[in-house]
């Protein structure tokens, strides 16, 4: 296949047309009819309230699709693969986004402590497991999968799913995996664990997360314009929100205006956090929500996203400064943006995480001197300047010196090396698709000039 050309031409950032990058990369993979938006209802506005104050708009986006039959087929085939290969029999999953993957299966009732839901993987069956409530509901169109229900809490669940292996397997002692390890937080519980033991070969219960991910990390490209759909989605928040913005405006203000805008756009959720806004001068803590502080001149706004579409998230980080940089503030800018680039044209297929990061880091050296984000601090446990994305906001692999990950064709991966410099902080996420012959960006690039509110 030919790859899809992406190039900006000036790269000056112009709006994403949902429809027409939909219509472009669907038409190339032969999936313009299942793909999510479509050109003539793409993007049509109307003004929420006569109040101009608010600067809210709503745009008319469709839900998101049913994964295709064809498509859930090709993920149960493939973990069934990997299973093979690393010797399991069965995987039992519990982190949402693994049921969700597997199953396409969307509940309200996902996030209830008491009455979770798991999903069981063998060579021949997919298995839901539910509370008897949610019957009517499964049972409400067909599925992919079979269902059991349990009456009760956890423990009862955990129950049915020890004596539906046993069933299974009929007195023989399985190899059973699951989905608890790096960066998959299944629904740990002790009940859990001590039952699969029970049943499992020789009592031995093994993480079955390196062989999930070989499967997630790579995505269709019915995944990709979820994704597109996603960036997207943020990516114009933002701009709308900071045009809308005005010194004196406070943090907790903003957040809210921009989340708002952000549903408005289409996101379908917004967890784990809707979204981080941040003032700073020099003091950024990127971990607290937003306060009652003000914008100053001066001031510098840190945005990172986490609405979804789809169940797809939109990790992106985007700044913009409060009042007119100084000459050197759109120096560092443009070295940042510019270093991000090139780092995302770095990208091979076959090479891995460790060697994009390593040579990376050559051009962003020299800009990186006096940096006050330790996290980038060579040497450091857990650098990285990127990641994986798909359903989950971060994946692996980990765009680090220690992850010896082949990239492959299909990742989607963020770059986003970040420079805290005498009050300022700079970053320009940049998120791509890999193809065979380069990568496709998956939101428009960040702005040539650095954003600013007046």
């Amino acid at each position: 296949m030919k790859p899809i050309d992406n190039s900006i031409g000036s790269e000056k950032t112009r709006p994403i047309l949902f429809g027409q990058r939909r219509e472009q990369l669907g038409k190339a993979m032969g999936l313009a009819a299942r793909l999510p938006l479509s050109k003539d209802r793409a993007m049509q506005t109307k003004h929420l309230s006569s109040n101009p104050a608010t600067g809210l708009v709503p745009r008319v986006l469709p839900p998101s699709p049913d994964v295709p039959a064809d498509e859930l087929a090709a993920r149960l085939k493939s973990i069934r693969r990997e299973m093979n290969a690393d010797g399991f029999d069965v995987i039992v999953i519990s982190d949402v986004k693994n049921i969700q993957y597997f199953t396409d299966f969307r509940s309200n009732s996902y996030y209830y402590n008491s009455r979770p839901f798991f999903a069981l993987i063998t060579a021949e069956d997919l298995m839901l497991f539910g509370g008897t409530y949610e019957r009517a509901y499964v049972e409400w169109k067909e599925r992919s999968f079979s269902a059991a229900y349990y009456a009760g809490y956890i423990d009862d669940a955990v129950k049915l799913i020890a004596d539906t292996v046993r069933d299974l397997f009929k007195g023989k002692a399985p190899r059973v995996g699951v989905d608890y390890g790096e960066e998959m937080s299944g629904r740990a519980s002790l009940f859990l664990v001590d039952a699969l033991r029970d049943v499992s070969a020789r009592g031995d219960l093994k993480s079955a997360t390196a062989t999930l991910w070989r499967v997630r990390q790579i995505k269709t490209p019915f995944e990709a314009e979820l994704k597109r759909t996603a960036f997207a989605i943020c990516n114009e928040a933002f701009d709308q929100t900071i045009a809308q913005a005005r010194i004196g405006i406070t943090e907790y203000e903003l957040w809210r205006m921009m989340q708002a805008q952000t549903f408005l756009n289409g996101a379908e959720s917004g967890d784990p956090f809707p979204l981080p806004v941040i003032f700073g001068k020099g003091d950024f803590t990127y971990g607290r929500p937003p306060s009652a502080r003000r914008l100053e001149e001066g001031h510098y706004v840190w945005a990172d996203f986490r609405a979804t579409y789809g169940g797809y998230s939109a990790d992106r980080n985007r700044i913009a400064r409060a009042g007119k940089p100084k000459a050197w503030e759109l120096e560092t800018y443009k070295a940042v943006r510019d270093v991000t680039h090139e780092w995302c044209h770095l990208v091979r297929p076959g090479m891995t995480a460790a060697d994009l990061y390593n040579e990376g880091n050559k051009l962003w050296g020299p800009v990186n001197v006096g940096n006050k984000f330790s996290l980038h601090t060579p040497g450091a446990i857990g650098v990285r300047i990127g990641h994986g994305s798909g359903l989950d906001l971060v994946e692996t692999p980990a765009l680090g010196p220690d992850d010896r990950t082949a990239i492959r064709p299909g990742m989607i991966l963020h770059i986003e090396p970040k420079l805290e410099r005498d009050g300022a902080v700079f970053q320009c996420e940049e998120v791509f698709y890999v193809l065979e012959g380069g990568i496709d960006f998956l939101a428009p690039l960040t702005p040539e000039t650095l954003p600013t509110i007046r």
